[in-house]
């Protein structure tokens, strides 16, 4: 099994949850996160003054999947998500060693 961590720009979250679930992956878990990359924050003019944004607004999407879904998931992620525009955001993946289910202690796949 796999975690999968995006950090998407937030007005791209409707469409990525949509797309996610036409293919299945219904489960997520949903963060309003800060952040920044490369492009050290925004810079813009108000009222003839100008100041720096340093972290910007994102969403962040948790999944865990089964490994045979991981490459249809991440296509799935990068075109819902992508603008071409610096800031889209990035994807993290990792190994998930357990998955238990609280309510009927189902553990493996069958939790996810």
């Amino acid at each position: 099994m796999k975690r999968i961590v995006a950090i998407i720009r937030q007005e791209k979250f409707d469409s990525l949850k949509n797309a996610l679930v036409t293919i299945g992956c219904e489960g997520m878990n949903v963060t309003e996160v800060k952040g920044r990359g490369r492009q050290m924050g925004v810079k813009e003019s108000y009222r003839g003054s100008n100041y720096c944004i340093e972290f910007i607004p994102k969403t962040k999407v948790e999944l865990v999947v089964n490994e045979e879904s991981l490459e249809e998931v991440l296509d799935t992620i990068v075109e819902s998500a992508k603008t071409g525009e610096i800031g889209d955001g990035k994807i993290f993946i990792s190994d998930v060693e357990e998955v238990i289910r609280i309510r009927t202690g189902e553990r493996g796949r069958d939790a996810v």
